[in-house]
């Protein structure tokens, strides 16, 4: 699972000034709080987060500032010795690629704070590197605080044990007590514990206010006369978490390191542990990468050969045509690559091929370059007739990098590639799924010590970014044979890793490079969509959000705007007095979908609201979208599906994202509508029925779990008869909703707070859940153990079929990454043998269709279904052939079922 790691960079340069003695470096200049922060990124890195920025405080005042001109008013002046050392610290952060983000306005704090919650919001797990207390607010299931410097992480329950208080009681907790390093005044002689001793009593800073008549002694007067400040000190703790930003948490990638800048900076300050592991290790990815990674674990030395400049031709006459055609029709295996003018291969212009067939030796064969004094070119058509023979044998190998967009790109210009069978980005992602990007640049560093020729360096980059068919003939060259050369030698390193681990070679060989024509050709089908109907629904959508604002505005008494949570929160809060029952993490009420379903019972506002939102999410994102996104040569849509995405090997997709097309609701439902059969056609779904429970039985072996299968009754509602030691016939709604919650939750690593957050119970009460389930399953109990150790052992985990999911923080000193890998460890097997199924199903079906005259084709992959577009009088041919093929794509010790469904649309196949 991607991780996004926070440094609080302004916390953290003066902890490190004042936790370390006063370092000189050689030349006598100050070095201890660099020498500090040095370690604690190095450390970082060691962790290999997947996205990470260094956050410090911007220049100038901040919004709280303008509240309190007293804020920070007794903050002596940075030291000069620390002073000095903030230049060469962020000298230090940039060369080692972490992303630096500084906001004016605001502290670092609600840089950190924002992006925490997108990232949360996203599904992404957090980690907060600071040592600033105030960041306690913000802790949640899956966000988490670490100190580097003291090796401490607080969870929930760290931060209650530490504060006494919730994290959502954090602001309040603050606001009491007040802050001397920030000059927030407190409440006189309120310290911690009687702080966290009123919230427990209380709850709120707002019921310790109304209740402060209650408190007697000296601490009551105190806190009576510190009334008046006491919203003000809680808007100053609280951190903002709606900051406007540039970037989201998935645009902060580490860049590539900059060796020759780290090495200098280090010599000079005499860091000589972090000089030797920057000479030692592995080979940083070149500056400028198109997708740089955390460096990875250093190779072998590859074969001088590997790493050597190659020789390059660029094909513009037919002599030399000939020549090469030759040479590829003679060679084992032929690397190759396309160069077009467009990202989307369903539009994009060949402009030209690049071919290798031994290393260092390739060629680049130009067919449109169309720029001002253009050298003459080989005719596109004349060029494609010459290499079809080559490139239509299904007898004659190739190989590409991520060839599935060359397939489709060749595919549209008439030439139809058989025999495609190697792939070096599949091999890498095979080798080591989460071990780093797979794109050719970042694996040629890795493995052959090679920096690339990178796009922008012949195209230009930003506004001024050239198409390729711009670029000069001879820096194409260069950049193209390239191309297909390294791919070519990155197969050879890639494919001896393979080979010395058997079960990984047979996922690549027999799962993920027979998949690879499957994909291109459902990409290349797309599905047909009914814009008119999109249109409708569009225009339906607006109707009743229109009607739904104009009823707001009639309960309200006034018009406000449904959109701005500032109105929506004065109008519900203060105004009708609604109770806030949620807070934002700075503290303030919420009007988030939680807030409003809380009170929706007490008011016919917050329930319109909620409607009002429904409908705008739908509209904007589906039924405004996906017209834009029909082909107009098709009029399909033409998602792209990515093989090397998710570690566990699922599939996954973009424009359009199949797998969050809504289902859950009615107007959700609808959307499917518009994805039709043309005439004579059924849209027909196929989808596994509980295949990753199904999985869970086959590795735990447990007999109940096992039993429950085998007679075919609801699961569920069986886990929920063993659990509350009843019979099927009398388990009640609640009772199969809290065994589904469990039975689900624990292939995720669910705690016993998580499923009492989800069930709406105590703790206690979901321990003693969790409990009576292992107590009858005892199997899976076992297999989760048994699991955890294999990982602790081997450092990796295996689905059915061999693919491995690496778990390099399963040995980490940080507890919370330790148990997230250890999450990872019992879910991956479940989810990576669901996703080896489902594309083993695919290219068993398309094997299938192949043969079948064309009367029925494959379209999408969503979750565990396969969606077919089929002639009506084929249907009943196709769904047993389906159903067949899809259950005997594994031997589990349960059976695979399949549900199907028919319809005109994909709403009615359901």
């Amino acid at each position: 699972m991607s991780r996004l790691v926070l440094i609080d960079g302004s916390s953290y340069l003066y902890r490190a000034f004042h936790a370390l003695p006063p370092l000189t470096a050689p030349d006598g200049s100050p070095s201890g709080a660099l020498f500090g922060i040095v370690n604690m990124l190095r450390a970082t890195l060691k962790e290999n987060p997947d996205f990470t920025a260094f956050v410090v405080d911007a220049s100038g005042p901040t919004f709280r500032d303008a509240l309190y001109p007293e804020y920070k008013a007794n903050r002596p002046p940075m030291p000069d010795e620390l002073r000095a050392q903030v230049e060469p610290m962020m000298q230090i952060v940039e060369a080692l690629g972490f992303p630096i983000l500084r906001v004016s306005g605001v502290e670092a704090d609600d840089v950190i704070g924002t992006l925490a919650l997108q990232a949360h919001a996203a599904g992404i797990p957090v980690t907060i590197s600071t040592g600033d207390k105030d960041f306690a607010q913000l802790v949640r299931p899956g966000i988490t605080l670490t100190n580097t410097m003291t090796g401490s992480v607080l969870d929930d329950a760290g931060v209650f044990e530490k504060f006494g208080v919730r994290p959502d009681q954090v602001v309040d907790l603050l606001a009491l007590m007040g802050d001397t390093v920030d000059n927030v005044p407190g409440v006189d002689k309120c310290g911690p514990k009687t702080a966290a001793k009123w919230l427990a009593e209380y709850g709120t800073l707002e019921a310790v206010i109304a209740g402060a008549e209650k408190i007697g002694g000296k601490i009551g007067e105190n806190l009576r006369a510190a009334l008046p400040r006491l919203p003000l000190n809680q808007q100053l703790v609280t951190i903002k978490t709606d900051v406007p930003l540039d970037q989201g948490p998935a645009d902060l990638k580490l860049r590539a390191r900059d060796v020759e800048a780290l090495r200098g900076l280090y010599t000079r300050y005499g860091f000589n542990a972090a000089l030797k592991e920057l000479d030692g290790g592995a080979a940083a990815p070149a500056r400028g990468a198109k997708a740089a990674a955390p460096a990875a674990a250093p190779e072998a030395a590859p074969a001088a050969e590997l790493s050597a400049p190659g020789e390059y031709e660029c094909v513009t006459t037919p002599d030399r045509l000939q020549h090469w055609l030759a040479q590829l029709a003679a060679a084992p295996l032929v690397a190759f690559d396309t160069e077009t003018d467009s990202l989307d291969p369903m539009r994009a212009n060949l402009v030209g091929l690049s071919f290798a067939i031994e290393a260092g030796k390739a060629c680049y064969i130009p067919v449109g370059h169309d720029y001002p004094g253009a050298p003459a070119q080989l005719p596109r058509d004349s060029v494609l007739g010459a290499l079809r023979p080559v490139l239509e044998d299904a007898g004659k190998a190739k190989l590409g990098q991520h060839g599935k967009y060359d397939l489709h790109v060749l595919r549209r210009h008439g030439v139809t590639v058989r025999g495609y069978a190697e792939d070096t980005m599949l091999e890498s992602f095979v080798y080591n799924a989460g071990g780093l990007r797979h794109d050719m640049d970042t694996l040629a560093q890795k493995y052959l010590g090679y920096e690339t020729i990178k796009y922008e360096q012949v195209a230009g980059k930003g506004a001024k970014q050239i198409l390729f068919s711009q670029v000069a003939l001879d820096d194409a060259t260069k950049y193209a044979a390239e191309d297909a050369d390294i791919t070519l030698r990155l197969h050879q390193v890639l494919s001896a890793k393979l080979a010395a681990v058997p079960s990984l070679q047979s996922v690549y060989r027999d799962i993920e490079m027979p998949l690879v024509p499957v994909l291109e050709r459902m990409e290349f089908t797309g599905v047909l969509v009914d814009v008119a109907e999109l249109r409708r629904q569009s225009a339906d959508l607006s109707q009743r959000m229109l009607a739904a604002q104009q009823r707001a505005h009639d309960i309200a008494g006034r018009a406000f705007n449904l959109d701005s949570p500032k109105q929506l929160g004065a109008l519900l809060f203060e105004e009708l007095k609604l109770p806030a029952l949620v807070k934002t993490p700075t503290g303030a009420p919420s009007t988030n979908e939680e807030a409003l379903e809380a009170i929706a019972d007490q008011h016919e506002l917050p329930r319109l609201i909620l409607e009002y939102r429904g409908l705008a999410k739908l509209r904007n994102t589906y039924t405004d979208k996906l017209p834009e996104m029909v082909n107009p040569d098709t009029g399909r849509v033409h998602t792209s599906y990515h093989q090397a995405g998710a570690a566990t090997g699922r599939l996954s997709s973009n424009d359009p994202n199949l797998q969050n097309i809504p289902i859950r609701t009615e107007d959700g439902r609808r959307i499917r509508t518009a994805f039709i059969a043309p005439p004579g056609k059924q849209i027909v779904a196929c989808d596994y029925s509980q295949i990753e429970l199904r999985i869970m039985a086959h590795l735990s072996e447990d007999p109940g779990l096992l039993r429950a299968f085998e007679s075919g009754q609801d699961v569920h509602r069986a886990t929920a008869a063993e659990v509350f030691g009843t019979t099927v016939d009398k388990v009640t709604g609640d009772q199969r909703r809290a065994a589904k919650a469990i039975n689900f939750g624990l292939m995720y690593g669910m705690s016993a707070f998580g499923l009492a957050r989800q069930l709406g119970i105590g703790r206690g009460e979901a321990q003693d859940y969790i409990a009576l389930y292992f107590a009858r399953y005892p199997g899976v109990r076992d297999y989760m153990e048994r699991v955890r150790q294999q990982a602790r052992e081997q450092g990796y985990v295996e689905t059915v079929f061999g693919r491995r999911l690496q778990l390099n923080e399963i040995h980490s000193r940080n507890q919370a990454q330790r148990a997230g890998a250890e999450r990872a460890a019992i879910n991956a097997p479940m989810q990576g043998t669901a996703a080896d199924i489902i594309k083993r199903a695919m290219v068993s079906v398309d094997a299938w269709l192949a043969g079948q005259g064309g009367r029925a084709t494959m379209l999408m992959q969503v979750h565990d279904e396969l969606v077919f577009e089929a002639e009506a009088d084929f249907v009943d041919v196709l769904v047993p052939e389906v159903r067949r093929r899809m259950a005997a794509a594994a031997e589990l010790k349960v059976a695979l079922v399949v549900d199907v469904g028919t319809g005109k649309n994909w709403d009615e196949a359901h």
